[in-house]
């Protein structure tokens, strides 16, 4: 005995305009940013030509897919990208910049949480936090200003006026936490930029 199979597509519009069924086609807005990145290529060179995207609330005026380089990790509003390689702190710095992005910026528990899910404990990763005057005074790359509650310093760090930079790590599988070190001491790292919204 044969069977009929039907198939019915179902859309759910909170809006009160007529639905525009190409209107969240993901074609249109990945044509979009195409032409997008065609344009921006005429003026420089482009570090991201291929992005990952996940639908998201289209409170972003109107903006529906938040997208992420290729192999970055997103959360929230930006996106993570950690490195294979191992550098200085400054050398690191540049790379993230070279990648349209800067050292990770920690603002909470939940963002660092998420981020060491994604880190090998084999490893220490450079973060956008140094003091420059070796001073006690840190920093934040983006400018972000230091908030102390939102620190997640292992215990007895930082330890040492001479060690101006700050990584994430894991030693003898303790826990994730912020350790102060040399910057010149060649480490992995984790660059963050803000999510592209389509």
């Amino acid at each position: 005995m044969a069977s009929e199979i039907t198939y019915a597509e179902v859309r759910f519009n909170s809006h009160s305009r007529p639905p525009n069924p190409k209107a969240d086609a993901p074609q249109v807005f990945f044509q979009k940013y195409s032409q997008l990145l065609k344009e921006r290529h005429a003026a420089t060179e482009l570090t991201h030509t291929q992005l990952e995207c996940v639908k998201s609330p289209a409170s972003m005026g109107g903006k529906v897919w938040s997208c992420c380089p290729q192999k970055w990790k997103q959360f929230n509003s930006h996106c993570y990208f950690m490195s294979s390689g191992i550098n200085s702190w400054e050398k690191s710095k540049e790379m993230c910049s070279g990648l349209q992005a800067h050292l990770m910026v920690v603002n909470s528990k939940e963002e660092q949480s998420f981020i060491i899910q994604h880190l090998n404990d084999q490893f220490a990763y450079y973060l956008g936090l140094w003091d420059p005057n070796h001073e006690n005074d840190w920093q934040w790359v983006d400018q972000t200003p230091y908030n102390l509650s939102a620190t997640f310093w292992r215990r007895g760090e930082p330890s040492d006026p001479k060690e101006a930079c700050v990584v994430l790590n894991n030693p003898r599988l303790t826990g994730w936490g912020w350790n102060d070190i040399y910057c010149s001491s060649p480490q992995s790292s984790i660059c963050e930029m803000a999510a592209i919204y389509l």
